[in-house]
């Protein structure tokens, strides 16, 4: 943790630095990543054959996607003892979610909110800088100095509220993090967001945490909860990810909970990119990532406009560098400094958010279904690809799905069914019947962001 500590004295002075402190960083960082990557990786080595030796310019540089890097991961990587088939094999056990992989580097899958899951693999200094980067720029400075002091006075339980069904970025995570020592385990407890609302209620009840965190829609319907009184939470702070929290939401939970709220901004392809302000506004940790808002074409998007996507590069991980990769948001960066006083560039992000699902259970009771339960459930299939699930009833699902290359689409199917139907069973909705449309899926807005899951007209029929 010794290197955390000095990435976080280094981002605390970063910011004390100002604009001119963090673009001296980016560049510094901007300049050895190129250089590490065109030398280490046989497919960057390939990819800037054409550029020039030094002094590259970031927009001189082809940009990159999910489906290419995966189909050519083990020339991505910069460890050839780092291999595509030695990832899965690690993913494909459930007890290792959390553990260190090959040199202390850190796994995670995504969540394929572009229709294509990936797999990525963090180096230990990027794994450094993800430890320190919340700390100072997340709940060091959303709590107060009194809010920290009755934090560790309260044991500094947290609770998250997430997927817990596969390697995904924040339960491999939070797993990582309780793994540190006993004391971490005992403040940071995991609850799966697919369990019953009344099953949380009584395990955080038990846990009685300080601060809650999750995603947006699990977190709104635990709100639901406290205000019926069969939930009695009392927090200091309600930390969103995963999804985005429309302001409404966010009051919702501030108004629910009695605690200040604030979001955070993260991928599988790089942790921590942003933290909230007391304004609203998320702040880029500029010093280690830099977002090139742009167009269809590729041309940049000027500041105060939506871009169609976004382009990413995580300055912290050389193992498997991140550069240039179309993340698929869209995101608007504020044309002038935020009044909050961050020097860190604020933005907002779209694309992401998310609707509950309610669907009927067996005798026409309302259930309600957070939409990452089910995108989770399919991600964890092998062979599927750009899967969507759409509400076709009050008790029907139907799945558009595609295969890889050498997949059998008949064993997908069956697969998808498979787990989807685990995952409504434990929700008490095993009456629901999960069918498949032929249609192919598609890409829904400018961005090409796919919306994984679409709740039908059928879920507001019920009033929880």
């Amino acid at each position: 943790m010794s290197r955390a500590a000095g990435f976080a004295a280094d981002m605390w002075l970063a910011e004390r630095e100002g604009p001119a402190g963090l673009a001296r960083r980016r560049r510094r960082r901007l300049a050895a990543l190129l250089s590490h990557a065109r030398t280490a990786s046989p497919f960057y080595r390939h990819r800037y054959r054409h550029l020039p030796a030094t002094d590259v310019r970031l927009t001189d540089v082809p940009p990159t996607s999910k489906p290419e890097l995966m189909a050519e991961f083990d020339d991505w990587v910069t460890d050839p003892a780092v291999t595509r088939a030695s990832v899965e094999a690690f993913v494909a056990d459930p007890g290792r979610i959390g553990q260190p992989f090959t040199g202390g580097a850190f796994v995670c899958t995504s969540s394929g909110s572009t229709g294509h899951p990936g797999l990525f693999v963090h180096d230990a200094r990027a794994v450094a800088v993800y430890w320190a980067n919340p700390l100072v720029r997340g709940y060091g400075q959303w709590l107060g100095m009194r809010d920290l002091a009755d934090l560790l006075r309260r044991g500094a339980r947290e609770a998250q509220v997430i997927g817990t069904s596969g390697h995904f970025g924040g339960m491999a995570w939070a797993e990582r993090a309780r793994r540190r020592s006993g004391t971490s385990r005992r403040a940071l407890g995991v609850f799966s967001a697919d369990s019953s609302l009344r099953g949380l209620d009584r395990a955080l009840t038990t846990f009685a945490p300080a601060v809650l965190a999750g995603y947006p829609t699990a977190l709104d319907l635990l709100a639901a909860e406290q205000n019926e009184g069969r939930l009695n939470l009392d927090l200091l702070l309600v930390a969103t990810s995963g999804e985005t929290a429309s302001p409404r939401l966010q009051r919702r939970l501030a108004d629910a909970f009695g605690c200040i709220v604030r979001e955070s901004y993260a991928c599988s392809e790089a942790l921590f990119l942003a933290h909230s302000c007391a304004v609203g506004w998320l702040h880029l940790s500029s010093d280690w990532y830099v977002l090139e808002p742009v167009g269809r074409d590729g041309s940049p998007t000027p500041a105060g406009r939506w871009s169609d996507t976004v382009l990413l590069t995580n300055l912290a991980n050389r193992l498997q560098p991140v550069i240039r990769y179309d993340l698929g948001d869209s995101v608007c960066f504020r044309p002038d400094p935020c009044p909050c006083g961050s020097p860190l560039p604020a933005l907002r992000v779209a694309g992401r958010s998310a609707e509950t699902l309610v669907l009927a259970d067996a005798v026409g009771r309302p259930v309600p279904v957070i939409p990452l339960v089910l995108s989770a459930a399919v991600d964890a299939v092998p062979g599927a690809l750009l899967t969507q699930i759409a509400q076709t009833g009050a008790d029907r699902l139907a799945v558009r799905f595609g295969t890889e290359p050498g997949a059998d689409d008949a064993t997908v199917w069956t697969r998808l069914q498979g787990r989807l139907g685990a995952a409504l069973t434990g929700l008490g909705l095993e009456n629901v019947v999960v069918t498949r449309d032929p249609t192919p899926p598609e890409a829904l807005g400018p961005s090409g962001k796919f919306r994984r899951i679409a709740p039908g007209h059928y879920s507001q029929v019920f009033r929880l």
